[in-house]
């Protein structure tokens, strides 16, 4: 973005224009004029260019404070699927319904409160055969929400927009504590056992098969499995290591590594047979896959009906992308589930997602069953390095004594 200029005024005096308000500077050309200019523009930079820069506290409502914080969310978290900016959707949409035009200096402990309340209640989802059901937040995302809304106070006063009294009393307000709310408590995220894996394997195609495999002998996070790219492989030992630059701690300084045994190595290496920058695992794959296996089990000669290719339409809604997103793998797991384990004929809609639900396991369940194996025979020192859990100052203390731990287990469970 372009900065604001130095300019002559009319009375001869020197002055710039930020944010849409003029600022006097002084005699034009004069020293105490470029220098008023110089910190006017460091401070406008410091702020990000902020559209609220120079406007007075009381005069900023909510509805400003909200889309200065988005801009600058935009470039410091990015927008992508798993962004800080896209996680607090919620927190600033009901934060703008609620108080949008109200001064945002006039915010506290009990707006606060009324926020939370306001998100306790039901969320009405539609279904697809357009009925509605009924949906309770759980308290853990409740709390994780109105901390998303006390960071955007915090922001505010370390940029100087808010005075700081008003994150701390926020501050003052506790989160939602286990048995003292209506809220309800999130089941928490169980290993899923080896004889669930396998009778889902059956059901899913090549592609998705060999992530899962790979994934129960690597232990790696789905979106770190489905990044990886053979320019990120080392193969230079027998246990291969995957370097991640981008990946979920990676803001912390943290590095991330994924150990690749004998095992997960025979199922990893054929995907590593394409352009260095590809990703290894592709849903355009497993589409020609799916075809080429339909093809092969077709009855029909191939001189009589359709040929193959001709009843396929020409602007498809959905095209196979190149690669794997975490929701996409979750998705093809508990499609797979599905198959394995049919909804039994009699029950009623809530009573047949009860059914689903409890026979569905999402690809975070492989790494937890993996973590707790490793926990049991080689300690939690093992599976922290592993399953890139360990702190930035731990790691750089014990990294290489934690990484030929790391080696050696995975060289013994392949």
């Amino acid at each position: 973005m372009r900065l604001p200029s130095y300019r002559r005024h009319s009375g001869g005096q020197a002055r710039v224009t930020i944010a849409g308000k003029d600022y006097l500077l002084g005699k034009y050309g004069s020293k105490e004029s470029k220098q008023k200019y110089n910190r006017l523009i460091a401070e406008f930079v410091a702020s990000g260019q902020s559209p609220t820069f120079g406007v007075k506290p009381s005069e900023i409502t909510v509805f400003e404070l909200t889309a200065s914080y988005v801009k600058f969310a935009k470039q410091y978290y990015g927008t992508g699927p798993t962004s800080e900016l896209l996680q607090s959707r919620v927190a600033i949409r009901t934060l703008k319904n609620l108080y949008g035009s109200e001064p945002a200096i006039e915010f506290g402990p009990l707006q606060f409160k009324a926020i939370r309340s306001h998100l306790q209640l039901p969320v009405v989802i539609k279904r697809k055969d357009g009925s509605k059901r009924k949906k309770l937040r759980s308290r853990r995302y409740l709390n994780a929400t109105m901390k998303r809304v006390r960071r955007i106070f915090r922001w505010a006063a370390s940029e100087g927009i808010l005075p700081a009294s008003i994150y701390e009393g926020l501050k003052c307000v506790d989160p939602l504590k286990a048995g003292r709310t209506s809220a309800p408590e999130r089941c928490k995220v169980k290993p899923v056992d080896p004889e669930t894996v396998d009778a889902t394997l059956r059901h899913l195609p090549k592609v998705v098969a060999d992530m899962v495999r790979f994934q129960q002998l690597t232990g790696c996070r789905p979106g770190e499995l489905c990044k990886i790219t053979p320019a990120m492989v080392d193969r230079s030992g027998d246990v291969w290591e995957v370097h991640l630059d981008k990946h979920k701690t990676a803001w912390r300084g943290k590095q991330r590594v994924i150990y690749v045994g004998p095992k997960a190595q025979l199922i990893f290496k054929p995907y590593l047979l394409r352009s260095a920058d590809a990703n290894c695992f592709s849903p355009r794959e497993a589409m020609k896959q799916r075809l080429s296996a339909k093809q092969e089990a077709r009855v029909t000669p191939l001189n009589q009906g359709n040929k193959p290719g001709t009843n396929r339409k020409k602007n498809p809604e959905r095209i196979p992308k190149d690669a794997y997103t975490s929701g996409s793998y979750a998705r093809a797991i508990r499609y797979a589930c599905k198959k394995a384990w049919p909804v039994p004929k009699g029950l009623d809609r809530d009573q047949a997602r009860q059914w689903e639900n409890d026979h569905c396991w999402s690809p975070n369940q492989v790494r937890h069953a993996l973590a707790t194996r490793i926990r049991k025979t080689d300690g939690l020192e093992a599976a922290s390095v592993l399953l890139g859990h360990a702190e930035v100052a731990t790691t750089q203390i014990y990294a290489q004594a934690d990484k030929e731990k790391a080696i050696q287990v995975i060289r013994r469970l392949g």
